[in-house]
């Protein structure tokens, strides 16, 4: 008999009493699978290593291999490759029973396995018989000429071994470079992950970013689906190199002490048979949901049945595998809206907390992401996992024993959509500063956010980076910092102002999109028939940020010293910001986090002198990060050195230029 638990998050959360039925039945759910899997797997530890029995299993001491594939409701499953010339017929695999299929190769055989060859597995099935990617393949090579993708056998003589010993301080804030190293690239063309090692690696390092998050990691039959359509989970995507060298670059990382997180997508696959997991076994219901239901309406993709105990073991197999095989130290699990709702958040409003109850909820997606978190910190204790999760589901980011999911963090992904909206439909003058501080402070206190003003969505084509927002086709001829432009003036200051006032407000951690932290000016697309396959925009301009005549580098020094300075005052532990002032009709907002003064001035033309306001308590302040400074493109119409005193009960007084955040801190 499972005992009632006191349920924190029903304790801490008494709005949430009204379901409170829901969540505890959850959380029965939750104990009673852990209870199962204990009973018939001996423990989680042992049920997430299903990684270790599929697929090709090296047993050295036997000089053997052993291949192994869950396919029910085939009839027969061969192995064929270049080990036996592409023979169909010539290794047949047993049938164990329970859907296991088994087949050894010995060393001594006339056609034995090894490092490099190209494999398939032929599976006799009611929907024919077919050439498929083994579904626990730790790499897949695609045929220059036939497009095709292959199996193939990565066990190399000397096995990667890494140098450093990393562990992620889970205490210190993330600051989070998010990445695609094929888009990495100067150049049209394809990026690798030696080449972010070598090029990209030194200028996150420089930037003051702490971790890295990949995407694309997860091999995908389509370059364009900016890897979000995955077909052999286990596979780092050979577009960009070898497992060794992914390997490689963690490593690197780590040796900088640098995080690097994977985004893993887990909430649909691929469509393809050929390449994916779709029909394996001939049903459509092997590893996803049956008939309609194991198809998404919007993606295009299918989506796995997380309620059958062997695609759990698959999914957190896949977990463990990632952080075991290449020291990943974490997740941003994508499409978490998607997976928690019946309806997939389309066209769910989310306007109360009735939206997230009332059997919205698919139960057996909320179980699968709790298992999942704890395999993630079962596996490595120091691993963080974020959600990506538009709705604000109460609970994500509580412990799964107090009746959350379990993740570290949730995005927050009302912030970005907060910038697009008012600066597509507001004048400047009518932004009001009581919405945009209570879009930024709006957030559960006892579960952490990642901040961000713009991510890779904001980047695609359909919509604009910040910086292309603000300025459009001005930046093609007028960044040089020897031409005057009113547009590029604005859109330099308000650039610099909302991503300082995002992550000294907005969160408990921070993410940028690679190459906007010096205001990127184009788009991303990728090759499709739509652009003639061209790479011209699947690619980030860095020399951009590296010629000393146009002004995306003072973008740049301007974001190196902000995330410098957050970290150097330890911003983020502070856990909210607390309003001192705002005024708007002014369009001014003043806060203190961590002791610093962050002072904003948003108005498009007025200049304020001796503004005054209330502090809680009386001292002396230096400015120690100014937006309108000179070096970053500013107009320089502050003093730096001087010091600013309390006077008459506590109150400052500053000169407050238009268009300008200052940050100002206590002098000792």
């Amino acid at each position: 008999m499972i005992p009632k638990p006191a349920l924190a998050l029903l304790q801490n959360s008494p709005e949430l009493q009204p379901f409170a039925k829901e969540i505890s039945d959850w959380h029965y759910r939750y104990l009673g699978m852990t209870t199962f899997i204990k009973d018939a797997y001996g423990s989680m530890d042992l049920f997430s290593k299903a990684y270790q029995f599929f697929g090709f299993q090296r047993d050295e001491k036997m000089k053997t291999w052993v291949y192994r594939e869950w396919a029910p409701a085939a009839y027969q499953l061969w192995l064929s490759g270049d080990f036996n010339g592409w023979n169909r017929e010539s290794h047949p695999m047993e049938n164990k029973g329970d859907g296991l299929w088994e087949i050894e190769i010995k060393d001594s055989d006339k056609h034995p396995l090894a490092h490099g060859q190209k494999v398939k597995v032929i599976v006799h099935a009611i929907n024919g018989t077919l050439d498929r990617i083994p579904a626990y393949i730790r790499y897949t090579v695609q045929d220059e000429v036939t497009k095709d993708f292959s199996g193939m056998i990565w066990s190399p003589a000397k096995p990667y071994s890494f140098k450093s010993r990393f562990t992620l301080d889970k205490t210190k804030p993330l600051y989070i470079y998010e990445a695609h190293a094929g888009m990495a690239v100067e150049e049209p063309g394809l990026g690798t992950y030696t080449h972010f090692k070598d090029v990209v690696l030194p200028k996150v390092e420089k930037a003051g970013y702490n971790c890295i998050q990949l995407m694309a990691v997860q091999e995908h039959p389509y370059y364009g689906s900016f890897g979000y359509h995955v077909s052999s989970f286990f596979a780092a995507s050979s577009r960009f190199g070898t497992p060794d060298e992914l390997k490689e670059l963690i490593d690197a990382a780590h040796t900088k002490g640098i995080a690097v997180i994977m985004d893993i997508v887990h909430s649909h696959a691929v469509k393809n048979i050929f390449e994916g997991l779709n029909e394996f076994d001939g049903s459509d219901h092997q590893y996803f949901r049956s008939g309609e239901r194991g198809n998404h309406p919007s993606w295009d993709s299918k989506l796995f049945d997380y309620g059958k105990p062997e695609v759990l073991q698959f999914l957190l197999s896949n977990v463990r595998f990632w952080l075991e095989e290449y020291e990943f130290d974490g997740y941003r699990f994508d499409g978490v809206t998607s997976m928690l709702y019946h309806d997939h958040g389309l066209g769910h409003s989310f306007d109360g907390l009735h939206s997230y109850y009332n059997n919205a909820v698919d139960s057996d997606a909320y179980l699968y992401l709790q298992l999942a978190n704890e395999v993630a910190h079962l596996t490595k204790p120091a691993a963080v996992t974020i959600a990506e999760d538009v709705s604000g589901f109460p609970g994500l980011g509580q412990p799964q024993m107090a009746g959350g999911i379990g993740f570290d963090y949730r995005l927050g992904m009302g912030i970005p959509d907060f910038w697009v909206k008012i600066i597509k439909e507001q004048a400047d003058e009518a932004w009001n500063m009581y919405d945009l501080w209570s879009m930024l402070t709006n957030r559960r206190y006892d579960e952490k956010t990642v901040a961000y003003s713009e991510s890779h969505d904001q980047a695609l084509v359909g919509d604009q980076t910040l910086a292309f927002r603000l300025m459009g086709a001005e930046m093609y001829g007028f960044m040089s910092i020897q031409t005057e432009s009113f547009i590029i003036d604005r859109g330099m200051a308000l650039h610099k102002m909302i991503r300082l006032i995002t992550s000294a407000a907005g969160g408990d951690a921070y993410l940028n999109f690679m190459g906007n932290e010096f205001g990127h000016p184009e788009w991303i697309d990728f090759p499709r028939a739509g652009n003639n396959w061209s790479y011209q925009y699947a690619r980030r301009q860095w020399s951009l940020a590296e010629e000393g005549h146009l002004r995306y580098h003072l973008l740049l020094d301007f974001d190196r010293e902000m995330v410098k300075l957050l970290k150097d005052y330890n911003v983020l532990e502070d856990k909210f910001a607390k309003e001192i002032h705002i005024d708007n009709q002014n369009k001014i907002l003043i806060f203190l986090r961590q002791g610093l003064l962050f002072v904003f001035n948003f108005h498009p033309e007025n200049s304020l002198f001796d503004y005054t306001f209330h502090l809680p308590e009386s001292g002396s302040y230096k400015i120690v990060l100014n937006s309108d400074a000179r070096e970053f493109g500013g107009f320089n119409r502050h003093k730096p050195q001087t010091e600013h005193f309390t006077f008459d009960d506590n109150k400052l007084s500053l000169y407050l230029t238009n268009r300008t955040a200052m940050v100002l801190a206590p002098v000792k």
